[in-house]
């Protein structure tokens, strides 16, 4: 009698994987046809739709002339052997960065390219190393973007949620009506409150570095470094706290209550179980999906992350990155930038669709019958 109910377990079991499975190859093949649109629509902004190819093609010639000019050896050589010998020199370098082909066919190079991550080589930038290629650029500066606004929104997450969690037991205290009062102060962006906090902490106070991500030359211990490392975050890193803190603790204030007046959360209150008991059995363990859902969805923001507040700080991360990137045109960092970033929202909205799949009980995966 046993083997009958085991038997029933393992094949539902084996029909939900299945169901997961499909749900999973489905949605993975949206998500790499967005990332495939997103990334094509980069490579036709970014070219101007083949219209910097003229300025490329300017820059070329301007530079291949000021070369022949500036050769010594060329000074005696008559203006029409100088002029071919600039042409010869043109031709060879519009061929080798296939400007001689027509745009829509390099477009979809590119953007083959691209989706392998094969970014090419950089036309003006390079990274501190001295490497030219675009990967290894944007692998230099990721992480400190990763690390800098991975550190305040998991700082701004965790601190707001709990924080709401106690407020949602305060309905209309003093502290619950403060947060209230300081929700609108969330409007402002980040790098508002990173310029007045340097104003303050770096010039009228200085007691912290006004940018940059450690000291010059950087210390060669790992200890001093670290302590670098930290004293250079704490700027930004306030201001980004401030930026979202208030906003964010009013949110999930909100949300705590509404769930909290939820007549099986008043039958607890009622057979007088403990408030934490009830906060994490009744409250936080039936909304734990849409929690998850705001963290990853917090991720994302992480990974377009913030170029005026990089900017402000100088903070070498790929925000900054991007920003010299546009000013320079260069447009094999400014599509491998969008390329990473499309890449990592991806499998950020892949792995929310997953997780909120498994924990939220009402989510049905396609195919499954009720």
């Amino acid at each position: 009698m046993s083997k009958a109910p085991l038997a029933t377990r393992r094949r539902g079991l084996w029909r939900d994987l299945r169901h997961l499975l499909a749900y999973a190859v489905k949605r993975l093949l949206a998500l790499l046809l967005t990332v495939l649109v997103g990334v094509y629509l980069t490579i036709l902004i970014a070219n101007m739709g083949g219209q910097v190819d003229e300025l490329r093609l300017v820059q070329i010639r301007s530079q291949a002339a000021e070369a022949v000019r500036a050769d010594p050896a060329l000074q005696d050589m008559p203006p029409e052997e100088r002029n071919a010998l600039i042409e010869r020199r043109v031709s060879l370098e519009v061929e080798r960065l296939r400007l001689d082909q027509p745009f829509v066919v390099r477009s979809i190079d590119y953007l083959q390219r691209a989706m392998r991550l094969d970014l090419g080589r950089a036309e003006q930038m390079h990274s501190d190393l001295g490497s030219r290629a675009v990967y290894d650029i944007i692998v230099e500066r990721l992480p400190a973007t990763l690390l800098l606004f991975g550190s305040a929104n998991l700082l701004v997450f965790f601190t707001s949620v709990f924080i709401a969690l106690s407020l949602s037991r305060r309905y209309g205290s003093a502290l619950d009506r403060s947060v209230i009062a300081l929700a609108p102060t969330s409007a402002a962006p980040g790098w508002f409150y990173g310029i007045f906090l340097i104003l303050v902490f770096a010039f009228l106070m200085p007691l912290l570095p006004a940018g940059g991500m450690v000291t010059a030359p950087p210390p060669e211990s790992p200890w001093a470094y670290a302590a670098s490392l930290v004293r250079h975050m704490l700027l930004p890193l306030t201001a980004m706290f401030l930026s979202s803190i208030f906003v964010s603790i009013y949110s999930w204030r909100t949300f705590f209550l509404i769930h909290s007046s939820e007549d099986y959360v008043e039958m607890a209150r009622a057979k007088g179980l403990p408030s934490h008991l009830i906060e994490r059995r009744y409250i936080l363990r039936p909304t734990l999906s849409p929690i998850i859902t705001s963290f990853l969805l917090m991720l994302i923001g992480l990974w377009s992350g913030a170029i005026i507040l990089e900017q402000v700080f100088n903070w070498p991360g790929l925000g900054s990155l991007l920003f010299q990137a546009i000013g320079h045109r260069d447009t094999p960092v400014i599509i491998g930038a969008v390329v990473i970033f499309a890449y990592l929202l991806a499998v950020t909205v892949f792995l929310l669709d997953i997780l909120y799949a498994l924990l939220d009980p009402r989510v049905r995966l396609e195919g499954e019958r009720r």
